[in-house]
């Protein structure tokens, strides 16, 4: 008896099959997107209702960023074994036990250990999620991952809209988590079925084969992850302290320079896809690095409210950009090895993260936080000697290297 291959008849893009496999795709970065922002736009009031102070809430922000991390080696182990689909449904699935368990009251520690099994769960449908959406867009034959992440973009405004409207409300947090549990549950009941089904890769290769990975396009793909990371982190969690504390911006102001970033995010991957085609891959992402670096820059050297708040938008295109491409990107080092790749490229982005937060704040007493944003600008302008690794081939259409196949596939050895 011969193995199984990944490399099954190609479904054609108009087949529904496929379609459904692109929808409920799309619904997973949804369901990502809007849980993540609920849980950080709750965070003011959940920090309230559980009396702690800022440190408590920054260890389990770190706690959560470690547990995303141990979800993504959760991820590449369900993935290898039983498909990148099991491993989405299973991490939406932990994201729905974990947000009801943060949003009732509970004591600390039930709280705590709430937060890690949401981090888990983040990790394991980062990590997923990114499978599929390569597989999908393998499957069509042409770019798709700028589109699955501008849905988690945008579902991230909902969410951060949403904690906004209830806000005023009694349960006020537990209303926006409940929503966002419930979301995750549907979808992943919903995409177990419908999520693309794949020859699992201890099914489609020997044993012999399976180790051998692209391990130093591994690690160039995953440092250009930990850059874009160290950015967004460091606009993420200090754009608005820095413009309303060190530059004395009024009120109304502050939340400008995040709320300038997200939209450029959202922008750029909604045009990701398209460019990607039109320009070159490799020239999108020297683009994208140059452009994110200025903007850093700009924040770092520039002490003025609208240079900053103009900087942190220029900014916003790196995570609009090379998050996406650089996924799909990986996603061809090795087609047939294609979620153990991405799984391990995904653990860059904690270690962007947690740098971005912490070693950022560690310089706002000196160099100060504007000077601080050196660091990232280096970082994204490092990226430019990656460049020649992202290679501008086209996708064919349907192609069928790697790891997609019939709604059957994989079910039998």
């Amino acid at each position: 008896m011969t193995e199984p291959q990944r490399n099954d008849a190609p479904l054609a893009p108009q087949d529904p099959t496929l379609r459904r496999a692109r929808g409920a795709v799309t619904a997973a970065y949804v369901a990502q997107g809007l849980g993540y922002a609920v849980i950080v736009t709750s965070l003011p009031a959940l920090k309230a209702r559980q009396d702690v102070d800022d440190t408590v809430v920054s260890i389990l922000v770190l706690g959560v960023a470690l547990a995303a991390a141990a979800g993504s080696v959760i991820a590449n182990a369900v993935a290898v074994r039983f498909g990148s689909r099991t491993a989405l449904a299973l991490g939406l699935l932990v994201q729905a036990i974990a947000l009801p368990m943060i949003a009732i009251p509970t004591p600390f520690p039930v709280f705590a250990a709430a937060f890690a099994v949401f981090g888990v769960g983040l990790g394991c449908v980062d990590a997923a999620a990114a499978m599929q959406g390569v597989a999908v867009q393998r499957a069509y034959g042409r770019h798709l991952l700028g589109g699955f992440f501008a849905a988690a973009t945008a579902a991230a405004i909902a969410g951060a809209l949403l904690v906004s409207a209830v806000a005023l409300t009694a349960t006020a947090a537990g209303i926006a988590l409940a929503c966002a549990a419930v979301i995750a549950l549907v979808v992943a009941l919903a995409g177990y079925r419908f999520f693309l089904r794949e020859v699992p890769i201890d099914d489609a290769l020997p044993a012999a084969e399976r180790a051998k990975l692209p391990r130093a396009g591994i690690w160039v793909f995953g440092l250009v992850i930990l850059a874009v990371f160290v950015a967004d982190s460091a606009v993420s969690t200090w754009s608005t302290v820095y413009l309303q504390d060190d530059l004395a911006a009024l009120a109304w102001i502050a939340p400008l320079g995040y709320a300038a970033y997200q939209a450029v995010v959202l922008l750029t991957r909604l045009v990701t896809d398209r460019l990607v085609t039109v320009i070159g891959r490799g020239r999108l992402v020297a683009i994208a690095a140059s452009v994110s670096a200025v903007g850093c820059l700009m924040i770092a050297l520039l002490p003025f409210p609208v240079a900053a708040v103009v900087g942190f938008a220029l900014a916003g295109v790196s995570a609009g950009v090379l998050i996406p491409v650089t996924f799909g990107a990986a996603g061809e080092l090795a087609p047939e090895h294609s979620d153990q790749v991405i799984a391990r490229v995904n653990l860059f982005n904690y270690a962007g993260a947690i740098l971005g937060a912490v070693v950022i704040g560690l310089m706002a007493d000196w160099p100060g936080l504007g000077p601080a944003f050196l660091l990232p600008a280096i970082a994204l302008g490092a990226i430019l000697f990656a460049v020649p690794r992202f290679r501008s081939t086209p996708l064919p259409a349907a192609v069928a290297a790697g790891a997609m196949g019939s709604p059957d596939a994989g079910r039998t050895r």
